[in-house]
């Protein structure tokens, strides 16, 4: 669920979009986003939380998980990422 702002909020529940792929490139050494005619580069913090998007999990529950794994996960940051994601239709995310 997105606000009028493109606010992702913490119980939507992001996935990839069908025509989207997260994979490893082994040429670039980084995961990437493939989509038709476009490939995004991750780093990866980038490629953790799309690893998580699995359209069951909340942002919230992607957020504590991060924040598991690393010393210092932003929740704000989290939700930028994936809202701008959305906004190029690699991620599509659930009503909570």
């Amino acid at each position: 669920m997105r606000s009028d702002h493109g606010a992702v909020h913490e119980s939507g529940r992001p996935e990839l979009a069908t025509h989207v792929w997260l994979r490893f490139d082994s040429a670039r050494e980084q995961h990437v986003l493939l989509a038709p005619e476009a490939v995004i580069v991750l780093n990866g913090t980038g490629a953790d939380i799309l690893g998580l998007c699995d359209g069951h999990r909340t942002v919230a529950e992607i957020v504590a998980e991060l924040q598991g794994r690393y010393d210092r996960v932003i929740d704000d940051e989290v939700r930028q990422f994936l809202a701008r994601l959305i906004a190029k239709r690699c991620v599509e995310i659930s009503d909570g």
